[in-house]
């Protein structure tokens, strides 16, 4: 596996046309994001009240993967709490990491927390902002 694994925060970023969005949007082609990742996206939005068809229409043809929340990625975001919680990270952040981590790529954020942790848990990790 080849690219960047995508936080929640870097899509809603490109999504929503903020700071470091474009660069979210020059390695689209080659990103991926855990599903419980995309889940929190899919929720922003609808909690922001746009109805889900348009959410679905919206995230549909973006040119990134999905990857399934497997028990080895859980079993080790769950063992990230102790090495993260001092930061503040949610679950997400850490499935985010642990996908990270699993695969050798950069993990990409708008979230600036996750440069006081990434010595410490050996990620690498760019923020987009």
């Amino acid at each position: 596996m080849s690219g960047v694994i995508l936080d929640a925060s870097a899509l809603l970023a490109m999504l929503r046309e903020e700071p470091g969005g474009a660069e979210v949007a020059g390695v689209i082609h080659d990103a991926w994001i855990s599903a419980v990742n995309y889940a929190e996206v899919v929720s922003h939005f609808v909690h922001a009240g746009m109805p889900a068809i348009e959410v679905d229409a919206m995230l549909r043809p973006l040119p990134f993967s999905i990857l399934a929340a497997d028990t080895e990625t859980a079993r080790l975001a769950g063992r990230l709490r102790a090495l993260t919680s001092d930061a503040g990270l949610s679950l997400g952040d850490r499935f985010c990491l642990a996908l990270s981590l699993q695969e050798g790529l950069p993990a990409w954020t708008a979230d600036r927390q996750w440069g006081s942790i990434a010595d410490r848990i050996g990620a690498k990790i760019f923020i987009i902002r």
